[in-house]
């Protein structure tokens, strides 16, 4: 359904603390890093609107990236800096902008160049001093794989111009005559060692339970289109998978009769000499926001220890865009008129497909609408968009035949039914509330007239 989108770029440390650079633009509610050594790290959210990674580290994880080579007939010695593994699924990487250039002194702590992972764009930081003598994968470069030399580092700058021709094929060819023994790592019961294939054989281990059968592989004739996933796109995932598997959603589901709607809809947009066009999601908008000042308690966010509960109904307008799904923000929507919220909406919808929002107009929010009735979609369920507690998901509008109201002649009618599904937070939004809040709601929609006073 949504999410919003969050640069959020991790410093990996070689051995000491670091701490995250970037601003954050749109707040993670909790991040987790992890590395695929033996080397335990946490990572620690600040506050759900500053969130702050802070990484701890040991030197094994800075030695398991590089590899001293002492003189040998062609070459002084020299570090290798091989492509890190920066998170447990990562077999390659894409090479971001060098911060070094050959010649440059490094010291320790120095950002050497930028990477990005499949979780995140990461500075890539050296524990080791000395001089930058040859960068071997340049900047920009896709798919590196890990342990693939990228740099070499010589203690005496002298030694700089003879690494000239120094290429990858050399530095994977270059005997290591003896290489620096790391520290061994602490053991922990959540941080265990994986053999070498080659210990393994020494060691003889018990043999592991019979693994399920693969899945068979596809035919070689099935054709398909691998598309690079944005930052954005990634982003969304994040969020969406840690709402869903951290936010105890559940679901209530209300129809609307939308006959009084279309038809002061009809009304106002004739008398409109074109300032405006209103559209029905318009008094959504409005309907919402109403009904968040008549339930405040579904007007809200969880804290961790505390709920916050908020004073304005500040809605965001879930908004398809060519890089992703974005939330644009009607703020105070409850004490606007229809035709400024229309407006409104119109103006933040085409800057956000032109990628042109400042941040305070996506960032934030109390409350989200997600609305797919305009594809004829008839219902669906939306993700919350943490740290709100709900999101409306709104369906078509479609012809029903309904009993007759009492003192109606006949015994049916027929009216326009638009059904929509409310996602709560259960740690915030009781069961309760969100039936209060659903029936103010369609109270709204049924007797518009009130959203004009």
């Amino acid at each position: 359904m949504l999410s919003s989108a969050s640069v959020s770029r991790v410093v990996l440390t070689t051995g000491r603390r670091s701490v995250q650079r970037a601003a954050v633009l749109v707040p993670l509610t909790r991040a987790v890093a992890t590395h695929a050594t033996t080397t335990t790290t946490r990572a620690f959210t600040a506050s759900a609107s500053a969130p702050r990674h802070i990484l701890f580290a040991s030197s094994s994880m800075a030695k398991n990236n590089m590899v001293r080579y002492y003189s040998a007939k062609s070459y002084p010695s020299h570090l290798v800096i091989n492509m890190p593994a920066l998170s447990p699924t990562m077999t390659m990487g894409n090479i971001g902008t060098w911060q070094k250039k050959v010649g440059d002194a490094v010291a320790a702590g120095d950002v050497l160049v930028e990477i990005e992972t499949d979780k995140a764009q990461m500075d890539f930081e050296c524990q080791e001093e000395g001089y930058i003598a040859k960068i071997l994968v340049e900047s920009g470069t896709k798919e590196v794989n890990i342990s693939q030399p990228i740099a070499i580092i010589v203690e005496n700058k002298e030694d700089i111009e003879k690494f000239a021709d120094f290429t990858v094929d050399t530095a994977a060819a270059a005997p290591a005559a003896e290489k620096k023994e790391a520290p061994k790592p602490v053991e922990t019961p959540k941080a265990v060692e994986t053999p070498k294939p080659e210990a393994a054989k020494k060691t003889s281990p018990a043999p592991a339970p019979k693994a399920a059968a693969p899945a068979p592989a596809a035919p070689a004739s099935a054709a398909y289109t691998d598309i690079p996933v944005t930052n954005m796109r990634k982003i969304i995932a994040q969020r969406l998978s840690e709402s869903k598997q951290t936010v105890p959603h559940y679901y209530v589901t209300v129809e609307c009769e939308m006959d009084k709607v279309l038809k002061l809809r009809e009304v106002l947009n004739k008398a409109s000499e074109d300032k405006y066009k209103l559209s029905v999601n318009d008094f959504i908008v409005k309907a919402s926001a109403l009904a968040l000042k008549a339930v405040p308690e579904a007007n809200s966010a969880w804290m961790n220890d505390s709920i916050r509960q908020y004073h304005s109904s500040d809605i965001c307008v879930a908004t398809s865009t060519p890089t992703g799904l974005i939330t644009p923000i009607v703020a105070n929507a409850d004490m606007k008129g229809l035709s400024t919220i229309s407006n409104q909406v119109k103006d933040l919808a085409s800057r956000a497909r032109a990628n042109k929002l400042a941040p305070h107009e996506y960032q934030g929010g109390t409350f989200t609408i997600s609305n797919m009735g305009m594809f004829g979609i008839k219902h669906f369920t939306a993700i919350i968009n943490p740290p709100q507690s709900c999101i409306l998901a709104v369906g078509s509008t479609e012809k029903r035949v309904l009993p007759a109201r009492a003192g109606d002649e006949g015994e049916l009618r027929t009216a326009s039914v638009m059904a929509v599904t409310l996602s709560s937070d259960h740690r915030t939004v009781d069961g309760a509330v969100a039936a209060q809040f659903l029936k103010a709601f369609k109270g709204y929609l049924e007797e518009p007239l009130k959203l004009l006073l």
